[in-house]
């Protein structure tokens, strides 16, 4: 073994008392194995991948705006390498493609089904949870890297995340592996795994966006201030890193900017078809101003002012309130604390410890993001938090090891102690907000949480006394998520925006809850329905979904009354945020003679042609895109497609355009079909076959 290379200790019986730093070789550490270690990290990621994808299918199609991307692309390979919303090509998916292909690729393998679209979500899930373990394992050992392990799982959040199918679980995948690259990179001097991390970052660009750029500052700083080479050449690496991240995320750019956009779909998300316009409007800087050309309203306002918006307010608790605050927030204060303390332990050792290196890389990963996340003033959804759950996993695991090694120092046993009251006083106020969901947890996570506080109060003395006192630790800290992320297992989740856990207080209801497909009367909200003590989505029509809440601008309430009893209905419109129902009725108008057609059918926004898609196995085109407001296809496009006989059916109803000021091509797209052609009226739905004009 090279001379440099030190052994990450065990945790000892009775750690040092005596007031010296905590100082190790700059060098990684080494990777000496006791028996039973491999046992317990494929345990670990077994059980991490049987609580992913236990009780999978019943989410059916999740988020069927992606699903049936999914299906287009099994179709078309145009449509897979654009990302199409179908497979006649007409607009993409207001995303980049690679979370697709990974799902397209496996439905391609396994055929089309709820299984071969999400076991990919939940098996990026165990990935990403292996990197973290290994990570981790590497600089502090076995303990620290299985207590890493077993935070992230048990995020609420991540739970709900990679048992669905939005780019999330992917992009978290790639930023994860970035960060671990970059770590390898400062601690062999090998600019390959440099090169590596940048590919990685640019391949979340093709995921997500600019999202994936959040950790590009955080691996930069990193690699500047303790790489083991000399500053000029760091800086060379920087910049061939950098050059990675472009050509990675820039070659599939290029192609859709250089072919005339007559030859590919069209950009979804953006109103003038530039995938770059996308990329630094409505997915990019309008994230963080508000001003989001073509979405569902405004996000700025009183929200940018600290107010509450429709994405509720920002500011620095943001991340703490309402029902976002139990997807992730339940370890974020004891994080902290235990990142301080830790950082104060290893303060004099040399510059390139390899711990003080892990712990400044997902401290500084996890800080970035939550600022982002706090100040932004478009649109926001609770489940972005999962891009916190592996750093905060990481940061815990590997903070809270170096403390309760050192418990030999009353500060630090003290510290242990009012990171363990914190984190359960913090406990009480998110389940507290759960309402009547298990009333006793809460007091079961403040005695044991107690009781955990007491003992690390206590000096080291046996080895009796260390597992006691790490066993009501970790318990006391884990209880309430883990409950949470049961509960999020235990239920199906459909829809554009989905949280995780039961209903809490003051939660965006309908509009931000569980999205159920079929839920429990009078439970967590679906699309059309109200949560206790929430809000419904203001305007259109009257849903007649859980507790009778309102329905969306302009839009249809989707599922319908079905939706309290936990069924599906006969049909359904959809709306903005629920694909529409497909009833037989109308499964047989849409595919009789369907391949005689590009598209079997045309509706009004991408859910509403989603669901009647995957219901059919038919193309039909989402006009105007998600939110209805993209100008895609024009009317005078549209009437060309009519003209030459490409589309059969418009199905009425759907969200309008126009909002935020986006197109209104699809009001009058509809307007025009309303004027020309027959209406009747299927199982509820009202049809117009725009082969026999009027």
């Amino acid at each position: 073994m090279n001379a440099s290379v030190a052994v990450a200790p065990a945790l000892p019986t009775h750690p040092p008392t005596g007031s010296h730093p905590v100082v190790v070789n700059s060098a990684v550490l080494a990777t000496r194995r006791s028996r039973w270690e491999a046992p317990a990290y494929a345990g670990a990621l077994l059980l991490t991948g049987i609580l992913y994808v236990w009780n999978l299918a019943s989410s059916g199609w999740a988020n069927a705006f992606y699903s049936a991307a999914v299906q287009a692309g099994t179709q078309n390979w145009v449509a897979f390498f654009y990302g199409s919303s179908d497979a006649g090509n007409s607009i993409t998916v207001d995303k980049p493609p690679a979370s697709l292909w990974v799902m397209e690729l496996s439905a391609r393998i396994f055929g089309l089904s709820s299984w071969s679209i999400l076991v990919p979500e939940a098996l990026m899930g165990v990935a990403t949870a292996a990197i973290i373990l290994f990570t981790v394992r590497r600089r502090f050992g076995a303990a620290a890297a299985l207590v890493s392990t077993g935070v992230f799982a048990l995020t609420p959040v991540a739970a709900l995340m990679f048992r669905f199918n939005n780019p999330d679980a992917l992009l978290l995948l790639l930023l994860t592996a970035s960060v671990a690259m970059t770590l390898r990179a400062i601690d062999r001097n090998r600019l390959r795994w440099l090169l590596l991390a940048g590919v990685a970052v640019g391949f979340g660009f093709l995921t997500k966006q600019l999202q994936a750029f959040l950790v590009l500052p955080v691996l930069a700083g990193l690699y500047a201030a303790f790489a083991g080479v000399p500053i000029l050449k760091r800086l060379w690496h920087l910049l061939a890193a950098l050059g990675a991240v472009i050509v990675s995320a820039g070659w599939w750019v290029a192609v859709v900017e250089l072919v005339p956009a007559s030859a590919r779909p069209y950009i979804g998300g953006s109103q003038t078809n530039s995938f770059l316009e996308l990329t630094f409007g409505y997915n990019g800087l309008g994230r963080l101003t508000g001003n989001e050309t073509g979405s569902v309203t405004g996000g700025g306002g009183t929200a940018a002012a600290g107010g509450g918006g429709m994405w509720g307010s920002t500011g620095l608790f943001r991340l703490f309130e309402n029902e976002i605050g139990g997807q992730i927030s339940w370890l974020i204060p004891a994080a902290l604390i235990l990142c301080a303390g830790a950082l104060v332990l290893i303060g004099r050792a040399p510059r390139r410890d390899p711990r003080r290196i892990l712990i400044v890389a997902f401290a500084s990963w996890l800080v970035v993001t939550m600022l982002a996340f706090s100040f932004m003033a478009g649109i926001f959804h609770a489940y972005y938090t999962v891009a916190l759950a592996a750093p905060l996993a990481g940061l815990v695991g590997a903070s809270g090891a170096v403390l309760f090694r050192h418990r030999g120092r009353l500060w630090v046993r003290i510290l242990l102690a009012v990171s363990a009251v914190v984190t359960a006083a913090w406990a009480w106020v998110l389940l507290d907000r759960a309402v009547s969901w298990l009333p006793w947890l809460k007091v079961v996570v403040l005695i044991v949480s107690a009781a955990g506080a007491l003992l690390a109060l206590i000096p080291p003395r046996s080895r009796i006394l260390t597992a006691a006192t790490l066993s009501a630790l970790l318990v006391g800290a884990l209880l309430a998520p883990a409950a949470y992320t049961i509960e999020t297992v235990g239920a199906a989740h459909s829809g554009s925006i989905v949280t995780a856990g039961p209903t809490v207080q003051g939660g965006m209801g309908g509009f931000g809850g569980r999205g159920f497909t079929g839920g429990a009367p009078g439970g967590n909200g679906g699309f059309g329905g109200r949560a206790p003590g929430g809000n419904g989505f203001p305007g259109g029509q009257t849903g007649t979904g859980t507790q009778g809440g309102t329905g969306m601008p302009g839009g249809t309430g989707a599922q319908g009354g079905a939706v309290a009893a936990g069924g599906r209905g006969a049909g359904g419109a959809g709306g903005l945020l629920e694909a529409s129902t497909v009833s037989s009725a109308m499964k047989t108008l849409l595919t009789v003679d369907a391949s005689s057609y590009t598209w079997a059918a045309a509706a009004i926004g991408s859910q509403t042609a989603a669901g009647y898609q995957l219901g059919t196995g038919a193309a039909v085109m989402p006009i105007g895109g998600f939110n209805g407001s993209d100008p895609s296809p024009t009317l005078a496009q549209f009437q060309a497609y009519v003209a030459s006989g490409r589309i059969h059916y418009f199905i009425a109803g759907g969200r309008m355009g126009g909002s935020n000021g986006g197109s209104d091509v699809s009001s009058q797209i509809q307007q025009w079909v309303e004027a020309n052609f027959t209406a009747k009226t299927v199982d509820g739905v009202t049809v117009y076959n725009l082969t026999a004009q009027n």
